[in-house]
């Protein structure tokens, strides 16, 4: 089982109250006021914890949100509506569903939590300046995760840097340039004061200087996006390049030798892991990746993704001189390191075409993912079967190494500089990782933008399958119009239900019902969403 500083103080911040009134005439001796809070080391070090705990919120990182993200794209299909994640993935969705709302709120709670601590824990009396310099840096970064995520789907937001108060309730929304030039601007201060690496694991799942390196790619790969149509996206593109590759240039992360294995406990917290979500297999400490996989089946991979892994001389199925004879051989390595498929063995049985196994369910579309599960062939044990809803301890990579490889390899394709030495330290690695080994896969393919785009397109949807990365690529190459709208379909080429995706309203989210009757500052809404 595991354990570490943040886990252990959980339990303080379920059972204190840092956020509430004071009483003006006599100090509470049952709980903590505000202002007592933050004097103590373990209450502050609580309110850190609070912090940490928001990205487990069921909206943002937790339960098994990163498969049900991958069933907005044409990787997979959740057949119960989790959320309302079918609605969006229909095309259907409204400004009312549990997501829209939800997703704002949990954002929003972190961030008030990071605020607080904050603007409160430069009094603390028992801590000295480094640790208080040291916890500040770690909200701070929280707090740009936080921003990153609703800029990502609402566009502009309120940007809030001070803890609660009634006047925020009335703010309007921040553009959201300015709100990535403030992320740019926070991680580019915290990163010189946090540490390059830990080393007691104790403090594995708190940011280090590359995370903070990492995060500022993330967010400027994004505003370079053709979303935006920038005058300024050469210049994105070139910062997000440098963000990268400082990222590359710290030298302590590396690719993890077995792709399979990287999503399992055995390579946790380590070399191509850069932040994590921290979790362990207590009931509402963990996720529900393991349940959802063997038992819901409501973020089942579908045939699209299935078509979409070439055959290992890097080659379309259709182009390729392999034998068809068997649909699922002589694939990219990476198809069998992630997806169940018929014929396939899981959980100890032959997985079966019509989906009815005893151990797992795969009746929805006769795949399954097995990235980010304990589940894989062999026979699981009765405790494993029985692990219920938040109680998987595998933790997930919010970033991790290869996903900079790739965005360097992007963002300098971008400026038309992806030259043979970029290619041999991002691509070809991760593909030699993934098993390839011919050299028409890994050697350079020459320097055609276009061609070059395909294949970086290519890697990040197979790379990153099953992690929640592809609905928010297609969003910012601005081609989710183009793949997400069609039939979805099972193994055997069944019909499930067609999607449709508007390019006039569904690259943003709106701002829900909810929080306009709150705040009407927030109008207008985004286009195609009324007001």
């Amino acid at each position: 089982m595991k354990k570490n500083k943040i886990g252990k103080l959980l339990l303080l911040v379920a059972t204190t109250s840092f956020l509430g009134s004071c009483d003006l005439t006599v100090t509470p001796t049952d709980r903590y006021d505000q202002e007592s809070f933050w004097l103590g080391a373990k209450t502050a070090q609580a309110g850190l914890v609070g912090c940490y705990s928001a990205l487990s919120n069921q909206y943002l990182y937790g339960n098994a949100s990163v498969l049900w993200e991958e069933s907005a794209s044409p990787n997979a299909y959740n057949y119960d509506n989790r959320l309302g994640w079918n609605n969006v993935s229909l095309g259907t969705h409204t400004a009312d569903i549990a997501l829209v709302n939800g997703r704002w709120s949990a954002a929003y709670t972190g961030i008030g939590r990071c605020n607080a601590l904050l603007d409160n824990i430069d009094g603390n009396l028992e801590l000295t300046p480094s640790q208080i310099a040291q916890m500040k840096a770690e909200a701070r970064f929280l707090r740009a995760l936080f921003y990153h995520l609703l800029i990502s789907y609402y566009g502009d937001v309120p940007l809030i840097t001070a803890e609660a108060d009634i006047a925020q309730g009335s703010l309007p929304r921040t553009k959201r340039e300015e709100v990535a030039q403030f992320i740019v601007r926070e991680l580019d201060e915290i990163a010189p004061a946090l540490p390059i690496r830990y080393l007691d694991n104790a403090d594995f799942g708190r940011p280090t200087r590359g995370a903070a390196l990492s995060l500022k790619a993330k967010v400027l790969l994004f505003e370079a996006s053709p979303l935006f149509n920038a005058d300024d996206s050469r210049e994105k593109w070139r910062q997000a390049a440098d963000a990268a590759k400082s990222v590359i240039d710290l030298g302590v992360y590396s690719l993890y030798p077995n792709y399979r294995t990287l999503f399992s406990a055995a390579a946790e917290n380590g070399s191509e892991s850069i932040f994590d979500i921290q979790f362990n297999n207590e009931p509402n400490r963990g996720s529900s990746f393991d349940v959802t996989i063997r038992q819901y089946g409501n973020a089942a991979p579908l045939l699209d993704l299935v078509q979409s892994y070439v055959m290992v001389d890097g080659k379309p199925k259709e182009e390729s001189a392999y034998s068809e004879s068997d649909t699922y051989e002589n694939r990219d390595p990476r198809f069998k390191q992630t997806i169940v498929y018929p014929g396939s063995t899981f959980l100890g049985e032959i997985v079966r075409n019509d989906g009815n196994n005893t151990n797992f369910k795969v009746v929805q579309t006769g795949f399954a993912f097995k990235k980010y599960s304990i589940y894989d062939a062999g026979t699981a044990t009765t405790a494993q079967i029985q692990i219920g809803d938040n109680m998987s301890e595998i933790n997930y990579m919010v970033l991790r190494y290869a996903d900079i490889l790739m965005m360097y390899a992007e963002a300098k394709n971008e400026l038309g500089e992806l030259s043979e030495d970029v290619w041999n330290m991002t691509v070809r690695p991760i593909r030699q990782r993934a098993g390839f080994s011919l050299q028409s896969v890994l050697d350079y393919p020459g320097s055609n933008p276009s061609k070059l785009r395909e294949l970086i397109r290519y890697e990040r949807r197979i790379e990153f399958a099953g992690e929640g990365y592809y609905y928010n690529d297609v969003r910012r190459w601005r081609t989710a119009e183009n793949v997400l709208s069609g039939t979805i379909r099972k193994h055997d080429g069944t019909p499930i239900i067609t999607r449709t995706f508007d390019a006039a309203r569904d690259y943003w989210w709106p701002i829900s019902t909810t929080q306009m009757e709150l705040n009407p500052n927030l109008r207008p809404n985004n286009p195609g969403w009324g007001q």
